[in-house]
């Protein structure tokens, strides 16, 4: 694969769509059955769309933003827009209307295209209250059509404004040149207002290659992608639309999380790339069933994972009748949870947070290739990953192919290449503070072992300094609690305090369980304040504290009354929890427990 070939995005898209125009390429479920798109078929419509919004008045290097769920009417937007030297702004479904208009407003975005009604309720009005924003394109037609001083235009009158242009769109994609900016990506906001960062044709493309090279030893041929983290984020932006392109694969949107073990099953994916939370929910449903099972079936699914983890820790520690039944668990077990995900999965991919290594083990164990890698919306963003067959799971791999890696002297990890973004739209001053003399500076602090894999031990800003100076990284106690079967989230506590304390979010089922024993209302709110409540969920807080050393043990905790999410904003639309936002919410709680003593 040679990625120098290919002058931009848009032109690569052409070139793979001139190749291989008949073959299937973008799949969604569409009144019960899965139905495609071809290459050529797609093709056809990303000209329609550009010559439609040049006709709407659409130049090279406006922006456009785009709202809507992962469906293939998504990438025809997104590769229509860069195809006329225009730049793509994805924005979150979960946003709301002050969201929307921070973005429009930030981006100075002339056109919004958005696909649903229920999105158009809060896009329009956004556009309405905008100073730059003077057309919304709706995929479906929306319920509100007063348009309120902006020019309101569905999908199908666009396409029919492109039938009538002649521009030679592929000719035009061909002038663009590598350096020029393909798309803002928004940050998620994990400390405040996102921050529009300008990615290229080039700093994509140095991704795609990175992951080619990472990838090539599964002998990368007909791939099946499922897709279903958010395309407005950077690692399914590059990772499920313009790498599958790259390699001529067939990518499928997945219908929600709720149907993803469905969807695993009918689409029969050999790459998937999401977020550690997807992992964590599979990890948990997996267990639950063999609970239920329980008896012989449930023991031999134990003894796999114990087996298989004790091999990944050190082979040579098998006995010889330990390898034999590990063998017998493989035809016994483990091919039966690779049919769970379908049957022909190569690898998940996992990115965008920290994945906590008992979950990575946990699969590895059972033979599914779970690849950690490691990145920045910055960096395009991947920066690392696990190479297949050599899977330190601890870790976040070596770079990738073309990424310079050196730690500060602080600890903090350094990254150069042509996977940079530009910077920070309108914000010169983080832009020079965040890349220094060519290298992005992080914020994440870790090493590089002596296989060159990076190892993340935290977060700059993030880590906890108490009372007496010690550093203690919250994201790790925060994994080791989540993984007890009572907590679903949790946030620990306790800059210049101390001790540490943690808030903590109840797994659902445990408290519909708890409350029908004891004869309470399944209510988080009203359970939060039960003494007895609070006594069991101490339990598994307990079990946590047993294995961590003096100055990590949590020491007393609130429940939260809620659980965070996305429309409360206690989490982002990629699932990372918002401390600033969090500890707004609940201090008062969290500092009433350093005054009991």
């Amino acid at each position: 694969m040679d990625y120098a070939a290919f002058a931009n995005l848009p032109s690569m898209f052409f070139g793979k769509a001139d190749a291989m125009s008949a073959k299937p390429f973008l799949w969604a479920k569409i009144d019960g059955q899965w139905q495609s798109r071809s290459f050529g078929e797609t093709r056809t419509q990303v000209i329609r769309l550009a010559r439609g919004l040049l006709k709407l008045g659409v130049n090279a290097g406006d922006r456009v933003v785009i709202v809507s769920e992962n469906r293939p009417d998504w990438a025809v937007v997104d590769l229509a827009v860069m195809a006329i030297g225009a730049i793509s702004v994805p924005a979150y479904t979960t946003n709301t209307t002050d969201d929307h208009l921070y973005i429009i407003d930030h981006s100075g975005a002339t056109t919004a295209i958005v696909s649903t009604s229920r999105l158009a309720r809060r896009v329009i009005p956004a556009a309405r209250s905008s100073e730059s924003c003077g057309t919304v394109i709706t995929i479906e037609a929306p319920t509100d059509t007063t348009a309120g001083g902006i020019d309101l235009h569905g999908w199908e009158d666009v396409m029919a404004l492109g039938d009538g242009d002649d521009t030679d769109i592929p000719a035009l994609a061909a002038s663009i040149a590598r350096d020029e900016t393909a798309c803002f990506i928004y940050t998620s906001g994990t400390g405040g207002r996102p921050k529009g960062v300008m990615l290229t044709h080039r700093s994509i493309f140095a991704n795609c290659d990175g992951a080619y090279h990472l990838l090539k030893e599964y002998n990368l041929g007909d791939e099946v992608f499922l897709s279903l983290l958010p395309l407005s984020h950077s690692y399914e932006h590059t990772c499920g639309l313009f790498f599958p392109i790259s390699i001529g694969a067939q990518i499928y949107y997945c219908e929600g999380p709720d149907q993803l073990a469905a969807n695993l099953q009918e689409v029969r994916p050999t790459i998937m790339t999401a977020v550690p939370r997807l992992y964590e929910v599979l990890h948990d449903r997996i267990l639950r069933g063999v609970e239920r099972q329980g008896g012989r079936k449930a023991q031999l699914f134990h003894d796999a994972v114990r087996l298989g983890t004790k091999r990944y820790n050190d082979p040579a520690s098998l006995s010889v009748g330990e390898r034999l039944y590990n063998w017998v668990l493989s035809k016994l077990v483990r091919k039966k949870v690779g049919q769970r995900f379908g049957g022909r999965l190569k690898a998940f991919v996992s990115g965008g947070a920290a994945l906590n290594p008992d979950i990575g083990k946990f699969f590895l164990a059972l033979h599914v290739n779970l690849l950690q890698g490691y990145g920045q919306t910055e960096a395009s963003p991947v920066v690392s990953a696990n190479p297949p067959g050599r899977i330190k799971i601890h870790t976040v791999g070596p770079p990738l192919k073309g990424v310079k890696v050196k730690i500060a002297e602080d600890g903090e990890i350094l990254i150069a290449g042509d996977l940079l973004m530009k910077g920070y739209w309108h914000d010169q001053d983080t832009t020079a503070a965040t890349i220094i003399d060519g290298w992005l500076h992080t914020g994440d602090v870790g090493h590089i072992d002596e296989d060159g894999y990076i190892v993340i031990t935290d977060r700059k800003k993030d880590i906890i300094v108490n009372s007496g100076g010690d550093n203690i990284s919250p994201a790790r106690l925060e994994g080791k609690l989540t993984l007890e079967p009572e907590i679903l989230q949790a946030m620990v506590y306790g800059d210049k305090r101390p001790y540490l304390v943690a808030l903590v979010v109840p797994e659902e089922s445990f408290v519909e369980e708890w409350a029908s024993t004891n004869g309470k209302t399944a209510n988080l709110a009203v359970l939060a304040e039960d003494e007895g409540f609070h006594k069991a969920v101490s339990a598994a807080i307990d079990r946590v504290n047993k294995d961590l050393a003096q100055i990590e043990k949590i020491r007393r905790f609130q429940i939260a009354t809620e659980p965070f999410t996305t429309e409360n904003a206690m989490m982002t639309p990629t699932l990372k929890i918002r401390r600033h936002k969090i500890r707004e919410n609940y201090y008062e709680r969290l500092d009433r427990l350093y005054g009991k003593g």
